[in-house]
């Protein structure tokens, strides 16, 4: 198979029948920078390419016909590149309003250049719920009403497909946007409500696989720019060391964010958790003695599974588990996970949920209540089922909305953003709603990676924001892991990327089309009708404190400075004063605009 970018696979459902049709790769001599053949994000693939099918349908209403779900692979997709074996979904998002787009594991992105493509753009409804089986390129769509209700892991079992699975369960068809994209045969929910856009097209799974063989240009290029990846993973302590992610997965950070005052505790109303001992990472490998899971090919995969199968929670829906519904019981916390696994509920929107139902109700939730709401969630019933709407639904209908502890109705992830100030910042831009990973602040102000910054102040935190989601933006369009990022840069990427297609690779430029793609982001949430007003946290982070440390304060956010920050990023995004794209912006990064 030659190095090219690939086909884009357009499937449209009609009724019984998947009609597909193939975009041809375009020239791979038109390079991966300045606008051209890739169209303006600069990239053939992953959250750049996704972006650009559902920019002019930023119009359309969640559930129309013509609304694209994107399922892209990268450019780096197939090889051996370190971290690169990641896969993207992206559509609108039925929880958030906004363009979303999840990064997915398993081999998705394998099974897509193994094909000879890009990605899948998927529109138009099945008849009754089915599967759409992608096998070499060519697509048929399978009816199999029965399956609607199944949970994931009797889904995956009864199909056994080979490749990779895509999937939903009964929260999707419940019509909870809080239902994910499950991938890992099950093993990983997707955020955003992503299963319900599935769902809405009456898929209930989606199967891709692929018989050609994946090559590179310059094959003693990449094995050259692949070693340095591996030599800098190696060096990195929160990747390789003796407490990263390589031994303990993403729950390896549950620790740091202890002794930082950082964790999440009674729904964001403390930074610490008194059980913290008993349910971070190392109780995980006492108690559940886990194997790891991850993409294909990742030396370093940060998923986790225990001898039984079961998957363990990651960083955030063991920590939303445990301190933030305040909850001490470590196997409470997996199980729920679990439960969340089986009917494609996010866990840790679903977590948030039950905090934000906590606080407003007074009602505790020992075990065997926290267990019976997740299950009503993903079933939609009862009080399940106006939890299942999402936190800032559920408070906003309680009267009490300053309880939703969101961001453009995205719940936060386990990371409390009095203590860390960049982090405040990213969580209230970000174009996909309350997201860490849209710049991985925790890098440089909880890990200190690659440059330490002082976590308690704003200055010069819009200018690191502003490059930083460029970066991963362009990262996201490889489609490379986040946590890559606490290695490398586009620097060291950008060799691989020129010995895998054999087109000069610039980090600069790089850079720029990742700058294209967060400007396209705020094009589509414009659209939609989203503002500064949005772009903003919760009111509690602004009046109280955190917990305080044996040596330090939690003070809360300074109003006033946030606002200067946010002010100071707005003009280097080129955004007007109230968050808008401008038409001159978006002129010079080659994207329609018109206010």
């Amino acid at each position: 198979m030659s190095p090219s970018p690939g086909d884009i696979l357009r499937v449209r459902l009609d009724a019984s029948t998947a009609h597909a049709t193939r975009d041809a790769a375009p020239d791979a001599s038109d390079a991966y920078g300045a606008p051209g053949a890739y169209g303006a994000s600069g990239f053939p693939g992953g959250r750049g390419r996704a972006v650009l099918e559902l920019l002019p349908k930023a119009h359309l209403p969640l559930d129309h016909p013509d609304m694209p779900l994107c399922l892209f692979g990268g450019p780096l997709s197939g090889t051996a590149a370190p971290l690169c074996g990641r896969s993207v979904a992206a559509a609108i998002s039925p929880l958030t309003g906004t363009v979303f787009d999840a990064q997915l594991g398993g081999r998705l992105a394998f099974e897509l250049a193994k094909s000879h493509l890009a990605g899948l753009v998927v529109t138009g409804r099945a008849a009754v719920p089915s599967g759409l089986v992608i096998e070499d390129g060519r697509a048929r769509l399978t009816p199999c009403p029965e399956a609607a209700g199944l949970t994931t892991y009797e889904l995956a079992l009864g199909l056994r497909r080979p490749g990779a699975l895509l999937c939903v369960g009964p929260a999707a068809f419940a019509g909870s946007p809080l239902a994910g994209i499950v991938t890992g045969r099950p093993g990983r929910v997707s955020r955003g409500g992503l299963g319900l856009c599935l769902a809405a097209k009456n898929l209930v799974y989606v199967a891709v696989s692929g018989s050609g063989r994946v090559s590179v240009a310059d094959p003693a290029g990449f094995f050259a720019a692949r070693a340095d990846l591996l030599r800098l993973t190696a060096a990195s302590p929160a990747l390789s060391g003796a407490h990263g992610l390589s031994r303990y997965g993403t729950a390896a950070l549950t620790d740091l964010t202890d002794s930082l005052c950082m964790t999440p505790t009674r729904n964001f109303r403390d930074t610490r958790f008194p059980g913290h001992m008993a349910v971070n990472a190392p109780a995980l490998l006492r108690e559940y003695a886990p194997r790891r899971a991850g993409c294909r090919a990742c030396h370093l995969p940060c998923g986790r599974v225990a001898a039984d199968g079961t998957p363990l929670p990651g960083m955030d829906a063991l920590s939303h588990f445990t301190a933030l519904a305040g909850n001490p019981d470590l196997k409470t916390a997996v199980a729920a996970n679990a439960r969340c696994v089986a009917m494609g509920l996010d866990p840790v929107s679903a977590a948030s949920a039950l905090a934000c139902h906590a606080e407003i109700s007074g009602e505790p939730l020992p075990p065997d209540r926290l267990l019976a709401l997740v299950d009503d969630m993903g079933h939609g019933r009862g009080l399940g089922r106006e939890l299942a709407r999402g936190a800032a639904a559920y408070a906003r209908d309680a009267g009490r909305p300053e309880a939703a502890m969101a961001v453009k109705d995205l719940e936060l992830a386990a990371y409390d953003p009095r203590g860390a100030y960049g982090l405040a910042l990213s969580y209230a831009v970000s174009t996909r709603g309350g997201c860490h990973l849209r710049a991985f602040c925790i890098g440089h102000e909880v890990l200190r990676k690659p440059v330490a910054t002082d976590r308690f102040d704003f200055a010069g935190k819009a200018r690191i924001l502003f490059q930083a989601e460029n970066a991963l933006a362009a990262m996201d369009s490889l489609v490379a892991c986040p946590y890559l990022a606490l290695a490398a840069s586009l620097e060291e990427l950008a060799p691989v990327l020129c010995a895998v297609t054999g087109c000069a690779a610039d980090p600069g430029e790089m850079a720029r089309a990742g700058e294209r793609v967060v400007y396209a982001e705020r094009i589509i949430n414009a659209r939609r009708g989203f503002t500064a007003k949005q772009d903003d946290l919760p009111q509690r982070f602004f009046a109280e404190p955190g917990t305080p440390g044996e040596d330090f304060f939690v003070p809360p956010i300074d109003r006033a400075a946030f606002l200067a920050a946010r002010a100071a990023y707005y003009r280097l995004r080129g955004l007007t004063p109230d968050g808008l794209p401008r038409a001159d912006s978006a002129r010079e990064l080659g994207l329609p605009w018109t206010a």
